[in-house]
């Protein structure tokens, strides 16, 4: 005889009727994606931005890009072309895809020279830079698939030119996690106005946790950084969010959203009592300011950004980027080069001696370059668009130092030797922090992304 079981023993008053729903076989289909999920959270921890293990030996710790927004021209400043003095017309075949260009040759109006104990050909409008010549790698032959400023800025800084991708900071922070638990992981400074939307600092579709914090304004960094209340208090009020925050997620699945989130007023408020002092460029000596030229109206911006970054580097940013905005676009006048070279010449150089002097040039990568390079034809009294080859150049963080790689013709055209393509600079970066860009991958729409997407090859004879 079956003994009777009273009803509030046979049901367990804990499991809602949603929960049972779940349990039943309506959501028997979903358990296995339940263990994915509960092996993704496993693996990111509660916190998104905790320091993960990379794939192998990191040589850069953290990376500084330089982004020469505009597109800096090769033939006036890395890659000299006297041939271009010789010809009236360029004789060779110019590509299907131009804009405005005319075949007319235009010769560079600025004086190269050797410098270092590699020679390393540098123009006069970079007198500064000529000083650290035996610290950089400059790649000459560089090329990309736009040639719009919009398309090239996506590719150089999230590796489609078309499509809405993470940048290459959140990569870098979703593949490593954060270094420090006071200030954001990945910072850009300045701006880029001629692009709408965020390409060089957003997550795209990564996870909010990674994507970049923008810093528009130097002077005044981030809004609501002063505390409005005292320390105390301020403590109080975070310690009953996450007490709420717990007693809301018990009894339900993981949700990384809710973790992000507690992780964010966390951050906040360890910035309010400590990012102050990262962002106050007061602290540095005048010495430093004269270095970086703070002291010149020309180069103070720049100078700020650049000081900036080595600062957040220092402690333990990961991936900042210091925009040049959009002033090496010269289609009127080739002499106008000579403005953006004047504002970030002295601070670039001053960036990489400051580093080096502290001993942390060997374990941060700086990358200098923009999103493409100028025609050495003419439009007009200036240059065009040009992806087909063009220079950018790489410094510390395990990179040969006083090397030139890759070369163009005669004329700066087309990249003929060592062709160096923008997801080849992304797999070396990627390479250099200690990520496999074949093994970072996230599942998105069904599919498995990366940031070199099915390219890229790391450029390991430019490495010490």
């Amino acid at each position: 005889m079956t003994s009777f079981v009273p009803a509030t023993d046979r049901l367990n008053p804990s499991i809602s009727r949603r929960d049972m729903l779940r349990g039943a076989a309506a959501g028997f289909p979903l358990l296995p994606l339940y263990k994915l999920l509960a092996e993704d959270f496993a693996a990111s921890g509660a916190n998104p931005l905790a320091a993960k293990r990379p794939h192998h030996p990191i040589r850069a710790k953290s990376v500084i890009f330089l982004f020469m927004g505009g597109g800096p021209s090769q033939v006036d400043l890395f890659d000299p072309k006297p041939k271009l003095a010789d010809y009236k017309q360029i004789p060779i075949q110019l590509p299907r895809i131009t804009r405005d260009a005319t075949p007319d040759c235009r010769p560079s109006p600025f004086r190269f020279r050797q410098h270092g104990e590699a020679g390393i050909w540098i123009s006069e409008l970079l007198p500064h830079l000529t000083h650290c010549a035996d610290d950089i790698c400059v790649i000459r032959s560089m090329c990309c698939d736009q040639i719009e400023h919009s398309g090239a800025i996506r590719q150089l800084t999230t590796g489609d030119g078309v499509l809405p991708r993470p940048s290459v900071g959140a990569w870098t922070l979703y593949g490593l996690g954060s270094e420090t638990d006071s200030l954001p992981g990945f910072v850009s400074i300045g701006s880029q106005t001629n692009l709408p939307g965020k390409p060089t600092y957003g997550s795209s579709f990564l996870p909010t946790a990674f994507e970049g914090t923008s810093i528009t304004d130097v002077n005044r960094p981030i809004d609501n950084l002063a505390m409005p209340v005292p320390k105390e208090i301020q403590f109080a009020r975070l310690a009953a969010i996450r007490r709420i925050s717990e007693l809301h997620r018990r009894n339900r699945q993981h949700d990384r959203r809710l973790d992000a989130r507690i992780a964010a007023y966390e951050l906040a408020f360890r910035m309010q009592t400590q990012a102050p002092e990262a962002f106050d460029l007061a602290r540095e000596s005048q010495a430093m300011h004269r270095l970086y030229g703070l002291d010149h109206e020309k180069t103070v911006d720049y100078g700020r950004q650049c000081l900036l970054a080595r600062r957040l580097v220092e402690r333990g940013v990961r991936y900042v980027v210091a925009n040049v905005d959009n002033k090496w676009d010269d289609h009127g006048d080739v002499r106008a080069h000579q403005k953006p070279a004047l504002l970030s010449d002295q601070p670039v150089a001053a960036l990489l001696t400051d580093l080096k002097s502290r001993g942390m040039l060997d374990e941060t990568l700086v990358v200098w370059g923009g999103e493409f390079g100028r025609t050495p034809t003419a439009q007009g009294g200036g240059r065009d668009h040009h992806p087909y080859g063009f220079t950018m150049w790489l410094a510390g963080g395990g990179v040969r130092g006083g090397v030139t790689y890759g070369t163009t013709d005669d004329f700066g055209f087309f990249a003929v030797e060592n062709k160096v393509h923008i997801h080849d600079l992304h797999a070396t970066i990627l390479h250099l922090l200690g990520l496999d860009h074949e093994r970072l991958t996230y599942r998105y729409g069904g599919r498995d992304f990366r940031l070199t997407d099915v390219h890229g090859s790391v450029m390991h004879e430019l490495l010490t």
